[in-house]
Parts: structure tokens; sequence; C-alpha cells
């Protein structure tokens, strides 16, 4: 994920539609600026000094998707910033120092103006990554000591900036769970609570796994109190999705029927386990 990151700020230095022919002509590199690295023509590297974790930006809060009868629980990502140094490398022409200068306020320039990478740049894995990558050049907080770093390379002091982004990196695998199904609710007057009602969602499909579209779901002995009078039969949606607002709890009759299947009669717990409220009908 940072090579597709380095790609993408070459991307962003390549874009064809930027009006500097000096940055157009050089060739964008991610070499670390040693005394061995000597080009053999214009470049501009990007060196990759640092990489931490934004505890500011650390969430914990998890992202659900559904799934089919179950829903897909994809852990926060860690928010990572990547710092490169930015440098410019002219060869050849006159005043080789005003060319360096040049170069870097053109890169400055093209870094600078996108607070955030357009999507149009956005290599590999980080294709449709959300929020969108936040881009600081230059970074404020760059190089604490420009010439203890340079000491460090072994090599002379030179003109640079520092262009941060952070992106997010998944440190944990997905993994599926039921879907909510129940939901509960007691009634009753005082402390004494007479009855509990309970919420329950399910589906319905065939043996071949497909959702079965209209199919009626009844519950044939849901209770005559007065909290449950209501309709005890369900159609189900294009998903074969059915939804009951209010069954009391217990061990309820369940009856499933659909045109060109076999009716089903089950006995099923309220509340229960989601797969308790998945249905299965046999062609006839």
């Amino acid at each position: 994920m940072i090579r597709d990151l380095s790609e993408t700020l070459r991307a962003v230095l390549d874009d064809p539609a930027l009006p500097f022919p000096d940055l157009a002509a050089a060739n964008i590199v991610f070499e670390r600026p040693a005394p061995t690295f000597t080009p053999g023509q214009t470049t501009v590297d990007l060196f990759l000094y640092d990489v931490r974790e934004n505890l500011e930006l650390r969430s914990n809060e998890q992202f659900l998707r559904p799934n089919g009868t179950r829903r897909k629980i994809e852990p926060p990502p860690r928010r990572i910033e990547c710092s490169y140094l930015v440098t410019a490398w002219p060869v050849g022409g006159a005043e080789p120092a005003l060319q360096e200068h040049r170069l870097l306020a053109q890169t400055l320039r093209t870094l600078g103006r996108y607070p955030t990478i357009p999507t149009k740049f956005l290599q590999g894995e980080l294709v449709g990554q959300a929020p969108p990558l936040p881009m600081v050049a230059p970074q404020i907080d760059g190089l604490k000591s420009p010439a203890d770093f340079w000491t460090a390379m072994g090599n002379q002091l030179r003109a640079s900036f520092t262009v941060t982004v952070t992106i997010s990196v998944p440190v944990q695998d997905d993994f599926d769970a039921p879907l909510v199904t129940t939901a509960r609710a007691g009634y009753g007057m005082g402390a004494g609570v007479e009855e509990t009602i309970v919420s329950i969602g399910g589906t319905v499909r065939d043996a071949t796994g497909q959702p079965i579209a209209r199919a009626v779901v009844s519950v044939l002995d849901a209770g005559l109190s007065e909290v449950t009078e209501e309709a005890k039969d369900e159609i189900t949606d294009g998903k074969g999705r059915f939804r009951f607002e209010r069954i009391p709890q217990g061990t309820r009759q369940f009856r499933v029927a659909a045109v060109g299947f076999q009716t089903l009669t089950r006995a099923v717990p309220i509340p229960g386990r989601s797969e308790d409220y998945e249905f299965s009908l046999t062609p006839l």
C-alpha cells in the first residue's frame, strides 16, 4: 500500500495537464539521497524517510456492511502518515542552482495545490479508499534538523521540503457476523412486567439459496393479548426478507408459503438465533 502511495505521487507529478515544462521533463524517483545517488538526467527525488501512525485520527468505530443474511464487519484501519523528503537534481544546462530552485518550486506548487489527492491519481489499493487522502506540502513539522539528516546520509546539505500524506492501512481482517434479528420490549404496570414483546426479522430462500419474493410468512399462535392484536402475516420483499414488529416471546409456530413451493411449518423460539429465522422452501 505504501508503494501504491509512491506511485500515486508519481502520477500527480507526471500529470500531462501541468503547465511546468521543467517538471514534465524530469524523472520522478524514490531513492535514498546518499553520495552514491548521481542521476544521469534531471530528477525529482521523493525519499520516504518517516512512517508513523496519526494518533489523533485513530478510531475504534467499526464499519458494518450488509452481506446477505449476515453483515460484514470491517475493523477500523490505522491512519498512517507517510513523509517524503523532496529534492531536485538538475543535469546539464546553465546555472544548475537556479534550475534546482525552479524545479523545487514547480514540484511544490504541484503537490501543494491538492489538500487531498484527487481520485484520478490513486493507484493500486488506494483506489476507492475513504476518507480522501490528506496531503500537506510543505509539511511544517518536517525534518527537525536538515543538517543532521544530510550528515546521516553522508551527503552535503541540500535544499528540500517535506510532503506528508495520510493513508488508511487495514491491520485486522474483515469478518462476518449475524444480523441483529431480535429486539425486546417489556409491557406492564408498575414494577411487574406482564409481557415481553419481540421484534424479529428473517429471510425465505429456495434450496439453492436464492431469495423468494412475495412468500407469505405467518405466525399461527402469536397469542390474543391486546398488545399483539395485529396482522400476523408478512410478505417477503424482493430480497426474501420479512419482519415482525410485535410477537410474544416463547416457541411459536411459523408457516411459510409461496407459489411453486411446498408449504413449510416449523416451531421457532422467540427470541432465537439469526439462523432460526432463515427458512428454506422445497419446490413442488
